[in-house]
């Protein structure tokens, strides 16, 4: 049977993006304004907004208005369900690789 969650799939499908994953790093150091986020990266503005719609989206981060600015932030336990997901394939990849260990 085929597990489906468009949850998962909206979490690995975000993943999947280099840019993403490095706003993601660089939001575990604390909140950034989309200003703060925007800065290192060659790209326009817009598309660096198309990103972080898609990382709310998938619920991995969420924005909120401090006066003009609009902050971003991880969501607390976003991972979760991705880290479950991973650890069930891991635990049945350790067995079959200790079955061939002599």
């Amino acid at each position: 049977m085929v597990e489906y969650s468009l949850q998962l799939d909206s979490i690995f499908g975000s993943l999947a993006d280099p840019t993403r994953r490095d706003i993601l790093q660089r939001l575990g150091g604390g909140e950034l304004s989309v200003g703060e986020i925007a800065r290192p990266y060659h790209m326009t503005f817009a598309a660096i907004s198309k990103h972080l719609k898609v990382l709310e989206k998938a619920q991995l981060v969420v924005k909120r208005r401090r006066g003009r600015e609009q902050i971003v932030e991880l969501t607390p336990g976003a991972l979760a369900e991705a880290g479950e997901y991973l650890r069930r394939y891991e635990q049945l990849w350790q067995r079959r690789l200790d079955a061939l260990d002599p």
